[in-house]
């Protein structure tokens, strides 16, 4: 049985196309959908959060490249998250009504 196996020009043909249907995909998003994309993006980063502490919880210490690259998927799926609950909430305050005072 043969393993799949992707060579390095496969990888880059991959990231390329990602990057190209990303940039179609949120260009022709409708200015009133972008707070639920930013939802859906902030859900997928919580994903890589909950992955990383998995893999640092799962991988032995001695294990020090895989260990150094699942605390920077934490560390950056963190800022992140916060970062885009931190838009979200500037996106939303622009469409409610001022307070009367």
């Amino acid at each position: 049985m043969e393993s799949f196996y992707l060579s390095q020009i496969d990888g880059v043909y991959v990231i390329a196309l990602s990057i190209f249907i990303g940039i179609e995909v949120i260009k022709n998003v409708p200015a009133v959908l972008h707070t639920p994309l930013m939802s859906g993006a902030n859900a997928i980063s919580g994903i890589i959060v909950i992955g990383g502490i998995i893999q640092l919880l799962t991988t032995p210490l001695s294990n020090i490249p895989a260990t150094i690259i699942a605390s920077l998927a934490v560390v950056i799926g963190i800022i992140n998250v916060s970062g885009g609950f931190f838009v979200t909430h500037r996106m939303l305050a622009m469409f409610s009504k001022p307070k009367k005072k």
